[in-house]
């Protein structure tokens, strides 16, 4: 999803709009796995209005006491780079990596979806989960519930098509993300 947002230029010729681009990009942030962490990070981008639309935490090396936050956030070019300053600048931050720039990466989200649907309503939301390679992990005769795991697009777009279905009820996980290839963030 990239959002253009227009920005007025500073030209000596007159104001000449230009578009600056705002584009998700996927934080990887290695901390120590200790109280209070989490809550400094956050209030970082709380603190400077800068808006998360993704968010997952997890111990990653427990010999080391290293937890990996994954945040996604949408930016310009340069309210990324001063997000990224800015938490190389906490003391608990071990490293911060910008996966969208640094190269190929996978991202995937979790999501469980209930639907409450009756009749042919059922079917399509079976034809549909299968379509999206969806599980079922509940069934009762009035519900669903979906469990179906991929991009953040597959994930919205499996939602989209089910809401006219009968959803009634969405948890999301976030998105976890890695690097491809050989390097290690």
């Amino acid at each position: 999803m990239v959002i253009a947002k227009r920005k007025k230029s500073k030209s000596v010729y007159g104001p000449t709009p230009e578009l600056v681009m705002e584009v998700p990009h996927t934080l990887a942030i290695v901390v120590e796995n200790e109280p209070g962490v989490l809550a400094r990070v956050i209030g970082l981008f709380s603190g400077r209005g800068y808006n998360i639309e993704s968010l997952t935490v997890a111990r990653t090396n427990e010999e080391k006491n290293l937890s990996r936050i994954t945040v996604v956030s949408t930016g310009t070019p340069q309210v990324i780079t001063q997000i990224k300053h800015q938490l190389e600048r906490l003391v608990p931050v071990h490293k911060v990596n910008d996966l969208t720039v640094e190269g190929p990466h996978v991202g995937r989200e979790l999501a469980l979806i209930k639907v409450v649907c009756s009749g042919d309503n059922r079917i399509e939301a079976i034809r549909t989960a299968d379509i999206f390679r969806a599980r079922v992990v509940d069934s009762t005769v009035e519900s669903f519930i979906f469990e179906v795991t991929g991009s953040i697009d597959k994930v919205d777009a499996f939602i989209d098509l089910m809401k006219p279905l009968g959803v009634v009820e969405i948890s999301r996980t976030g998105t976890a993300a890695i690097s491809r290839g050989t390097e290690t963030n």
